[in-house]
């Protein structure tokens, strides 16, 4: 019982982790600061590691791992919503820089 809530615990604080960034960028409309390749490498090291568990539960005889999937669909949410921000707010920004007198 007490791995339970300890995975639970962890899986709840890793999801979570990038929720106040994300509400951040949401609320300022800026996401200049990050860079893409690290978008990209959050990005893709949560589906690959979403594929490794989903997979693993499946094809071998392990724990069903519920909070690890939950954190890595949860988490996945999260870098979607911050690369959107970064193409969406990042254009607008060059849009308003060229727009202003020299």
């Amino acid at each position: 019982m007490i791995l339970i809530i300890l995975g639970w615990t962890g899986a709840v604080l890793f999801a979570f982790c990038g929720l106040p960034q994300a509400i951040k960028t949401f609320r300022t409309k800026r996401a200049k600061d990050f860079s893409w390749m690290f978008l990209l490498m959050w990005f893709f090291g949560e589906i690959l590691t979403f594929a490794y568990i989903f997979g693993s539960n499946y094809t071998q005889k392990v724990a069903f791992q519920l909070p690890l999937l939950c954190n890595y669909v949860f988490n996945g949410c999260i870098v979607a919503y911050l690369m959107y921000a970064k193409f969406r707010y990042d254009r607008s920004d060059s849009k308003i820089r060229t727009d202003l007198p020299l």
